[in-house]
């Protein structure tokens, strides 16, 4: 074997190595976005078991604003929908786009039977209600402490695919950007749900 040889077997070996090592980091962020997606799901679910209770509670009071009622159960069944959609492929920006939307909607129908709730007195004492009503703030908490997480960790990974030279690797075996979880575009839907009763 001559020295051009050798040296061009070191070089495809250590360009073999960085390869593959380039691609493990990668497919280890992207399994970290899962991970995060997975403690997001969780609190969703818990928010969605919530839901229903507290409309249930309110439709006793309140039964001249069962549309108000049935558009809260509505979105929360297609925020749980794209939840459900989002958690298969957490890393897919259509569906966690589509989580985003359907969450703002949820959360402006939320912010609305607040408001409801508010001009009902006999409906605001109601101690259950106010029980659902502070394990549905916590749980927003929690929500948004693992958004945050979910961000930080889909912007790890996004870095790692798009810095040269490991964006090579990430183009060559389809590692495509995640998207993050962001606010909706309206002020409304920007904030949380308010649900203090």
């Amino acid at each position: 074997m001559s020295m051009t040889q050798i040296v061009t077997l070191v070089v495809l070996a250590v360009v073999g190595l960085w390869m593959l090592a380039a691609y493990n980091r990668l497919v280890k962020a992207r399994n970290e976005i899962g991970n995060a997606f997975a403690q997001i799901d969780v609190q969703l679910k818990r928010r969605y078991d919530l839901i229903p209770n507290l409309v249930d509670v309110a439709r006793k009071y309140v039964q001249h604003e069962r549309d108000t009622l049935e558009a809260v159960i509505a979105a929360r069944n297609g925020a749980k929908s794209a939840s459900e959609s989002a958690a298969a492929k957490p890393a897919d920006a259509a569906r966690i786009g589509a989580l985003a939307g359907a969450e703002g909607t949820l959360a402006g129908l939320m912010n609305k039977l607040a408001v409801v709730v508010e001009a009902y007195p006999a409906l605001k004492a109601d101690g259950t209600l106010r029980d659902l009503s502070e394990e549905l703030n916590h749980t927003e908490n929690r929500i948004a402490f693992a958004r945050q997480a979910f961000n930080d960790v889909v912007l790890d990974y996004n870095n790692a695919a798009q810095q040269v030279p490991t964006n090579i690797v990430a183009s060559l075996f389809g590692f495509k950007d995640a998207a993050m979880l962001q606010a909706t575009a309206s002020e409304a839907e920007r904030q949380a749900p308010r649900v203090s009763l």
